[in-house]
């Protein structure tokens, strides 16, 4: 039996990030705690560049490689890119705070304030690095998986390293904790159900490529039992890792439990992720059988959009508004899928740009947010907020209206580009669906800035920090990426429009 051939140049990206989570738990295993914090940070910000120069080396590649389980394109690439520059901004919000817990442990300790901060920063927990370098690595191989077992594979080693993540709040540890473990049960549900569509897949196909499934469709009748079964059980292990309605209900106990920075990582990145592989999957496999998976999407999607606009009207913690609109957005990324055209590939992924920016940036704010107890995520204590930080506010306020979708932010240009796409299919309800969704989601963005602008401060103990200089270099890059996507976003488009093509065949 010949030996299997293995492009490492081509895979690169995904191989770097591998294998810088196993040298760093090898740190974590055999380095004096003294100087873990240094190698890990090191370590996860030069993987990262690596990867990002993998990345732009493969702009040009197309192909199957790793005996086929894999596929590099110009989809995967951008995908790949998006994941990495989310990535970074995400790690620098996580080392800035990184659950370095300098004054909780340091006022515990022994000894002047100097001593105490010397001996704090050697109880610093450098595990979460390992896990965000291993999640990276999955969520880079997700969207690239040609093979529905590599795409498991993908999906576990994205989404354990994230389970655990959601656990190690400091502060709020039993919140953490329960939404960890919300996570991971649920999680697990929808992990059965994706090993179970894709054991029904094989069945009808006999081959686990994605390549054979599309020839087998092609050839075999499309209402085959085994198909129909093995895709509706598949698509709601993919529901559920987007946050689309009726498999959501982990999102708002996880984003509010966990960690601020973990849940900025999360939101941005596994999307990315998700959708990439959702794109591979509804495009470039089971695209002949558009007519029967399509209404099922278009009800998902006007399902998700309703569920998650209206219920956060009635949120008073602002996570858990974020997480609702998490929700929403899911829906309205799915009338990308509905599409069904290149449009809808370019918007989805342009799409999948522009939010991701906002949201780590709004994460990223509301950890500035602070009373002597931690962060302040009551919204009726983020009142006159603008009074007392009016340039966070002011910031804040940019990235809520992106969220929204008003003209001249990021968040205008991917809506219009997506509800495009969907009305140039023809499918009207869904566009007119996420148009009505998109007014009644601006009325609790809106909201949020009247109270910030409107309203009194409270004395209450609540101040907004300065943001220290990784925090203010992740704030500052999606506030600019937000202004420069809503003003001038064409040089992206033209990225974008460029890559989105599938391998052939």
């Amino acid at each position: 039996m010949p030996a299997p051939k293995i492009e490492y140049a081509v895979l690169a990206p995904v191989l770097i990030l591998l294998a810088a989570g196993v040298i760093a738990v090898l740190v974590e295993a055999f380095v004096s705690r003294k100087y873990r914090y240094v190698i890990q940070t090191t370590l996860s910000f030069s993987a990262i560049g690596l990867g990002i120069l993998s990345v732009a080396l493969n702009k040009d590649v197309s192909g199957r490689f790793a005996e086929g389980s894999v596929a590099v394109d110009g989809v995967s690439v951008v995908l790949q890119g998006t994941i990495l520059v989310f990535s970074l901004l995400g790690l620098l919000l996580i080392a800035e705070r990184g659950f370095q817990s300098f004054t909780a442990q340091a006022s515990t300790l022994p000894g002047s304030a100097d001593e105490q901060r010397a001996l704090a920063s050697g109880l610093q927990q450098t595990e979460v690095f390992p896990l965000t370098l291993f999640a990276i690595g999955g969520a880079l191989l997700f969207p690239a998986a040609n093979d529905l077992i590599t795409l498991f594979v993908a999906l576990e080693v994205l989404s354990l390293p994230l389970y655990l993540m959601a656990g190690l709040s400091q502060r709020r540890r039993l919140l953490s904790q329960e939404a960890a473990l919300k996570y991971f049960l649920l999680g697990a549900f929808s992990s059965a159900f994706f090993l179970f569509g894709s054991a029904f897949l094989y069945g009808y196909a006999g081959t686990t490529t994605f390549e054979g499934i599309k020839v087998q469709i092609s050839t075999a009748p499309g209402n085959d039992l085994f198909l129909l079964v093995g895709l509706a059980t598949l698509t709601v292990g993919l529901l559920f890792k987007v946050s689309a309605a009726p498999f959501h209900s982990w999102t708002p106990d996880v984003y509010q439990g966990a960690p601020t920075p973990i849940t900025a990582f999360m939101a941005a990145v596994t999307k990315v992720a998700a959708f990439g592989a959702f794109l591979r999957i509804f495009y470039a496999t089971i695209g002949g059988m558009v007519w029967t998976w399509r209404p099922i999407i278009i009800v998902v999607s006007i399902l998700t959009m309703a569920i998650g606009t209206i219920v956060a009207i009635a949120q008073k913690d602002v996570k858990r508004v974020l997480a609702y609109s998490a929700i929403a957005h899911s829906g309205f990324l799915l009338t990308g899928i509905v599409a069904f055209n290149k449009s809808g590939v370019e918007a989805t992924l342009l799409y999948l740009a522009t939010y991701g920016f906002t949201t780590l940036g709004t994460f990223a704010i509301v950890t500035l947010v602070r009373d002597a107890g931690g962060e302040v995520t009551d919204l009726n204590r983020w009142s006159g907020l603008g009074k007392r930080s009016p340039l966070i506010a002011g910031i804040f306020t940019l990235f809520l209206l992106a969220l929204a979708g008003i003209p001249l932010t990021s968040g205008f240009v991917g809506k219009f580009a997506i509800f495009s796409s969907a009305y140039e299919s023809g499918n009207i309800s869904v566009v007119i669906a996420g148009v009505l969704a998109s007014a009644i989601a601006a009325f609790f963005y809106i909201r949020i800035v009247v109270l910030m602008y409107f309203n009194d401060p409270q004395e209450d103990g609540t101040s907004v920090m300065i943001p220290s200089p990784m925090t203010a270099i992740a704030i500052g890059v999606c506030a600019l990426a937000t202004l420069i996507l809503g003003i001038f976003p064409q040089p992206v488009i033209n990225v974008i429009d460029s890559l989105a093509i599938f391998v052939a065949g």
